[in-house]
């Protein structure tokens, strides 16, 4: 479990994040949502350490992020995983080089583990043929779940998901969306997924947050959007509807054309 307290954040006497407080469930797929520029990614750069919050608590399972030393600062990212939104590979390196990579900087086990434990996340992301292509070679889809594979190489207490559906198709986006969750729940993670997109919402939202101007608007599950009554969580469901329509119709088009 992570339990963020009081977060504040400021940029150049600018308030991003004001007071938010939040408790994100173990083998839950946690989502934060909002529209840009809402502080939705600003929080979660916070929580998992990119940045520093001005005030405020992150709690790992009852320790305090914020007031660790560098050793157990350390000690704590070797339990995250980090699923970046560009998948952020190596162009350099293989499939199979990039998904070892954490486990080359921080795994003391022999290469032959090392390249094993490799081969058999790749396999749980069904890439099981990928070992030597680079990442030009993959499709969009496929390099999202290179990067799952890497991001749960070190078998991660804490899986981070920073917009995991963007720049992909409404299919194969869903297909991202069942694998995060249904890794979740295999690995019993605490699993946090900033998103705009409602499809993944309403697919795998098991806990949500709902971010607006820099504050806590709404929180609640998949089952309770529809009857939150509430009109700004309601006017961004509707923005995104339309949104996602308009894409839609962009990309008919364009294939028509």
């Amino acid at each position: 479990m992570i339990e963020i307290r009081n977060i504040t954040k400021s940029f150049d006497d600018r308030i991003i994040l004001h007071d938010v407080s939040a408790v994100f469930e173990t083998g839950k797929t946690n989502l934060i949502i909002g529209r840009s520029g809402s502080g939705k990614t600003v929080l979660l750069k916070d929580i998992f350490g990119l940045l520093i919050p001005d005030s405020g608590e992150i709690l790992y399972d009852g320790r305090n992020a914020l007031k660790m030393n560098r050793r157990e600062t350390l000690d704590l990212r070797r339990e995250m995983g980090i699923l970046f939104q560009g998948s952020a590979l190596f162009d350099s390196l293989t499939v199979l080089e990039n998904v070892m990579f954490p486990l080359d900087m921080f795994s003391s086990d022999s290469y032959k583990q090392r390249r094993d434990r490799a081969i058999t996340c790749l396999k749980r992301v069904d890439l099981p043929d990928t070992y030597d292509l680079y990442p030009s070679e993959l499709s969009g889809g496929m390099m999202k779940r290179a990067a799952i594979a890497r991001a749960i190489a070190l078998q991660p207490q804490y899986l981070f998901c920073d917009e995991p559906n963007s720049g992909l198709d409404p299919k194969t986006a869903l297909i991202i969306d069942d694998l995060i969750h249904d890794i979740t729940k295999e690995y019993g993670m605490t699993t946090i997924i900033n998103t705009h997109d409602m499809n993944s919402v309403m697919n795998i939202g098991e806990n949500i947050l709902f971010i607006k101007e820099g504050a806590v608007e709404w929180n609640g599950s998949k089952e309770q959007v529809i009857s939150s009554n509430n009109k700004a969580l309601e006017d961004f469901i509707f923005a995104s509807d339309l949104t996602r329509k308009a894409q839609e119709l962009e990309k008919d088009f364009q294939r028509e054309g």
